[in-house]
């Protein structure tokens, strides 16, 4: 397989992407089978959407995993206990890290260059998390004493981020946890306005702790509670091993080694043009060792300039800790 940290055109892209299908094909046992039971036939595959993309379901009760490597880390997905959840086994916990670092440094800089800071209540509180194992990845990284995260100890957090005003920081927080904040904070002289070195990177997962609203509504918030004109958020599941960020206006971009197609909700082999709403397909070359071509359960829609969005999720499907509010 090459490199697929050094993609650069959509033809390096559909060119790694048929070479992870086909390797994917004969060393995946589950992924081929899928397959086979689409009678497809693997010399067929030339483009993108003729490529069978795996319902992400099949990480509830299969081990996915390359039949030449092994894997002692998994992550796990956010959920009840009462939820079948997802897994996904790690073969290569350094490659995952390289897709951390370089998709963080493609859309917002070096990881060294920042202090980092972790609202993630409902992720701390598990463990097996894909995303707390990002935020210390990238607080190992950076190596600022200053790391750290926060559960609910709200006004510690508040003093921390008046003392660092003068440094550039990174708050990544669960969606309700980053309400939860600001609703503590309103007595305090809370205000980033004086200083544009914090950004925001919201993660999704309300988990019912408040009541519904749009993605939009919900950013609207966060900017007005933290003074600011842009709340980045973060995309992505246990089941990737890269990220898309949104630089603000809930507009994704992917890094290099992934891309989003948007399939007929009701046709899953075929494709809605740019703007439409349909169900999220994902491509992540990164998972090279377990699944590349995910059907997910979100909604979204492709827009200009390589950009998409998150729109929420399918009708009846299960309410997962990082999905989005329906917008």
């Amino acid at each position: 397989m090459e490199n697929i940290f050094s993609i650069k055109t959509e033809q390096d892209f559909l060119k790694a992407s048929l070479a992870a299908f086909h390797y994917q094909y004969e060393n995946v046992e589950i992924y081929r089978k899928f397959v086979d039971f689409l009678k497809i036939n693997p010399a067929d595959i030339d483009s993108l959407p003729k490529i069978p993309f795996l319902p992400i379901e099949m990480f509830k009760n299969h081990q996915i995993l390359d039949k030449n490597a092994s894997a002692d880390l998994f992550f796990q997905s956010s959920g009840t206990t009462q939820m079948n959840l997802s897994k996904h086994f790690i073969a290569d916990p350094a490659l995952y890290e390289a897709s951390i670092y370089k998709s963080f440094e493609q859309f917002i800089g070096k990881p060294e260059d920042f202090i980092f800071l972790g609202l993630l209540p409902s992720y701390l509180e598990k463990q097996n998390s894909s995303l707390i194992y990002m935020v210390d990845y990238l607080m190992k990284k950076s190596g600022k004493p200053e790391n750290g995260y926060f559960l609910y100890n709200h006004s510690e957090l508040f003093e921390l981020l008046n003392s660092l005003k003068d440094k550039k920081v990174i708050l990544f927080g669960v969606s309700f946890a980053l309400l939860d904040f600001l609703d503590s904070m309103e007595s305090l002289d809370f205000s980033v306005s004086e200083s544009q070195n914090l950004t925001v990177i919201e993660t999704g997962g309300m988990k019912g702790r408040k009541e519904e609203m749009t993605k939009d509504e919900l950013l609207k918030i966060l900017q007005d509670g933290f003074k600011t004109d842009k709340i980045y958020s973060e995309y992505s599941m246990t089941e990737l091993l890269s990220q898309a960020y949104s630089l603000g206006n809930n507009e994704y971009q992917c890094p290099n080694w992934m891309r989003i197609l948007i399939r007929n909700a009701e046709d899953p082999f075929s494709y809605e043009p740019e703007g439409r709403t349909g169900a999220v397909n994902i491509i992540d070359l990164a998972n090279i060792h377990s699944c590349c071509f995910i059907a997910t359960q979100d909604l979204g829609k492709n827009l200009s300039g390589d950009k998409f969005q998150v729109l929420g999720r399918i009708d009846h499907s299960d309410i997962r800790g990082c999905s989005l509010l329906v917008s």
